[in-house]
């Protein structure tokens, strides 16, 4: 049980961070800086994309490990 928790979290915490990486780096492709000084529409922009990288990365995890679950069975 504890061994499919950690697993559970750790691919959670790889696949948001991972996501959120993703996000943020193509938003730097598109010119779009989360860092840069006010909130321009591009620095609310960039941020979305580092929002939805993460969720979409949770997601994958997450359907990661239900096809790791169902080969099991």
């Amino acid at each position: 049980m504890s061994r499919e928790l950690l697993i559970e979290g750790l691919s959670d915490a790889i696949g948001f961070v991972g996501g959120a990486l993703a996000g943020y780096g193509l938003g730097l492709l598109f010119g779009l800086n989360i860092f840069s000084p006010g909130y321009s529409n591009g620095t609310v922009a960039g941020i979305v994309l580092v929002g939805l990288g993460g969720g979409a990365g949770l997601q994958l995890a997450r359907r990661w490990r239900r096809g790791r679950a169902a080969r099991k069975e």
